[in-house]
């Protein structure tokens, strides 16, 4: 009996030991990032090798009109954080799986929403994001192994190129990002917003630092034609806080009006408590 659970157990451990051992990958894992105008365009690939192989051709490693994953493994991934063109076709910001049909004269490029690593689940799928095609070039030194890079980075561009064996193609990859920057600076420029004012004089009354600086503040927030009942609240709160009961009051009452019309009870509640406890 003790001589067959060692046996067990010397066989537990030689399964474990050799389960543990780890080899590099033929086609290793790849994964990096392009600041691109105001985003990020990110690439993760399997970077498959030649190997003495042909790889472009009728009867390649990669042949002629058949799809391929753009790499090896799982599907090539490519995630863009803002809207872009993308070989010069419009492409809604997200993550996608990226496959091609390379020919000699022209590789048409198909992208779909990412939905998992098996590339073969693509093919047959109607939800392509885009189509675009690119013209290959011939490259005059080999590239060993397969490889996505990035060339001619500008403000909002660049190109993104796949290249392997003597074969390169680039893809162009445009953001916007000049009414962006104006928007922010209009922003910015015109100066602190209503929330901004409010969030400052938020804190100011939190801590019972200043209370004067955090009435001019929240006085700044509540000037507009349609102040926000949480800010009229506030402003009854620091009111009350410099002991102008009366104007507190009249605070209160605004913020009670603005909160009934907005239908929000917990600050009809609030409104009423504080001026009954005001007027004492």
């Amino acid at each position: 009996m003790k001589k067959g659970l060692l046996s067990v157990c010397v066989l537990l451990l030689s399964f474990n030991i050799f389960a543990q051992i780890k080899a590099p990958a033929p086609s290793p894992f790849a994964k990096w990032e392009q600041a691109l105008g105001l985003t990020t365009l990110e690439v993760e690939y399997s970077r498959p090798g030649m190997k003495d192989r042909t790889i472009f051709a009728d009867e390649g490693l990669v042949p002629f009109g058949k799809t391929w994953r753009v790499g090896a493994n799982a599907a090539t991934k490519i995630t863009i954080g803002a809207d872009a063109k993308i070989g010069g076709v419009d492409v809604a910001k997200g993550s996608y799986a990226l496959l091609t049909v390379p020919t000699k004269d022209e590789w048409t490029f198909k992208l779909y929403p990412y939905e998992g690593q098996r590339w073969t689940s693509y093919i047959e799928k109607d939800s392509i994001a885009l189509v675009f095609t690119a013209k290959p070039r011939e490259h005059t030194m080999p590239i060993e192994t397969f490889s996505i890079w990035s060339e001619n980075v500008t403000n909002n561009s660049l190109d993104l190129v796949f290249g392997w064996e003597n074969t390169i193609i680039s893809v162009p990859v445009e953001v916007e990002i000049h009414e962006t920057i104006m928007s922010n600076i209009k922003t910015v420029l015109a100066g602190p917003s209503a929330n901004d004012y409010y969030t400052a004089a938020t804190y100011l009354y939190n801590t019972k630092s200043d209370m004067e600086t955090a009435l001019e503040y929240i006085q700044k927030a509540t000037a507009g034609d349609a102040p926000r009942f949480w800010m009229l609240r506030r402003e009854a709160l620091i009111l009350a806080a410099l002991d102008r009961k009366q104007e507190a009051i009249s605070a209160a009452k605004r913020s009670l009006e603005a909160a009934k019309e907005a239908g929000n009870d917990d600050y009809v509640r609030m409104n009423e408590a504080s001026i009954e406890e005001w007027k004492e």
